[in-house]
């Protein structure tokens, strides 16, 4: 079982940045790979950001290109999400998922861990 905890949301105005972590339990975090994924009210979940196992291969959607960027630390059973250049339509709960696999999913069916998000908020 592993379990995941955001931190790191709050409130921004346009055009501030914010730095997300999401810190795992058990021996088992370097293996899998995790996604950060938001929920705007009456909007479905998106996956934004995904990272494989050894960090080596990522994935954004393409309205977060260039302005966020999600790392990890093996070491530190942590994975971060640095979001830079934000905007309003940013506003969202983040969940922070890990998947089994070593190899990130677009898929939110793919994810067996989930977290309890955090809040981002950005005023205009």
């Amino acid at each position: 079982q592993v379990q995941l905890v955001e931190s790191g949301g709050g409130l921004v105005q346009t055009g501030g940045s914010l730095r997300l972590s999401c810190a795992a339990s058990g021996r088992t975090f370097s293996s899998y790979s995790m996604g950060w994924f938001r929920q705007a009210p009456g909007k479905e979940r998106e996956l934004v950001a995904a990272i494989n196992w050894s960090g080596a291969g990522t994935y954004y959607i393409d309205s977060v290109k260039g302005r966020f960027t999600i790392s990890r630390d093996n070491a530190k059973n942590t994975v971060y999400l640095q979001m830079n250049s934000l905007k309003p339509e940013d506003t969202a709960v983040y969940y922070c998922a890990a998947s089994r696999s070593g190899y990130y999913s677009r898929s939110n069916f793919a994810y067996d861990y989930w977290g309890q998000g955090t809040q981002v908020t950005v005023s205009s």
